[in-house]
């Protein structure tokens, strides 16, 4: 029944001369819902974060330091996106959430999965290398149900500490990307804790299959940054650190850093980073 409405849709599409060939792409890092946050606490902001989204238009939404609570709220503020993730620190409720929001009505989900960012990548909660914290990638591979274009989405947060830790952190994320893809488009979004400069960010970028969206894109709007800690970070020392990779037959059209803010409060301390993407032809 599910294959004959991507069909149906599909077929809709092509018919009428509108299949969309673009795709609406959004990072962000919620913030964990701290109690310690006073006015920003999870629970003032999640409503602005929902509004946020849909306002948007968002195809793909991935999204950075999800508690479980966070995740069912999102569920609950997204009913028209379906979603995939665990919790890093046991593969299912507990710890930080990677999770992935999609269109339910765009997409169909074929295949997905987390991995574990270190030494041993599919032990829930295991720590790699010099890190902190677990560190996961949620991924998915959907179809497309406009114009029955398979595509390969994953989602990550590099750690905060452990210089090692992101380095081989990304080389195992290009590594899963190889063998999960096959010859489909790929984006790859996150919070990978390191600036353009940095050799983490060259190493994205090195074998030449992913390119940076804020890079690429022939238009740009933003202040070019996406972490200003409510605030608290003067705007010349505010870094980029928030991504949209893609790659396999995308382009990218616009990126955009939003505002870290929305109707008079924060929707998290870093900023959104959205992405106008297309097939190419």
């Amino acid at each position: 029944m599910k294959k004959l409405f991507f069909l149906l849709m599909l077929a809709g599409a092509v018919s009428c001369g509108k299949a969309p060939q673009e795709l609406t792409v959004m990072t962000m890092n919620m913030r964990y819902d701290n109690p310690e946050d006073g006015e920003n606490n999870w629970r003032f902001r999640r409503e602005r974060v929902g509004e946020l989204v849909r306002t948007q238009q968002v195809d793909l939404l991935g999204t950075q330091e999800v508690l479980s609570n966070q995740y069912d709220d999102l569920q609950a503020l997204l009913p028209g996106y379906t979603s995939v993730g665990v919790g890093r620190e046991d593969g299912a409720r507990a710890g930080e959430f990677n999770a992935i929001f999609f269109r339910t009505e765009r997409f169909e989900l074929l295949d997905s999965g987390t991995f574990w960012l270190s030494e041993t990548p599919e032990v829930a909660g295991s720590k790699g290398w010099d890190g902190a914290c677990e560190r996961i990638a949620t991924w998915v591979v959907l179809r497309d149900g406009t114009n029955g274009q398979e595509l390969l989405y994953m989602n990550t947060h590099l750690d905060h500490v452990g210089e090692t830790a992101r380095r081989e952190g990304v080389t195992l994320l290009l590594e899963r990307i190889a063998s999960l893809r096959g010859d489909r488009p790929v984006i790859l979004t996150g919070d990978f804790n390191a600036e353009p400069t940095s050799t983490v960010i060259a190493h994205v970028l090195d074998d030449g299959t992913l390119r940076s969206a804020w890079n690429a894109a022939p238009v740009r709007y933003g202040e070019g940054w996406s972490f200003a800690d409510f605030g608290q970070i003067p705007v010349g020392e505010r870094p980029l650190i928030d991504y949209i990779f893609f790659g396999g037959g995308l382009e990218a059209e616009t990126c955009t850093i939003l505002p870290d803010t929305l109707g008079g409060g924060y929707v998290s301390d870093h900023a959104p980073v959205k992405a106008l993407l297309r097939y190419a032809e």
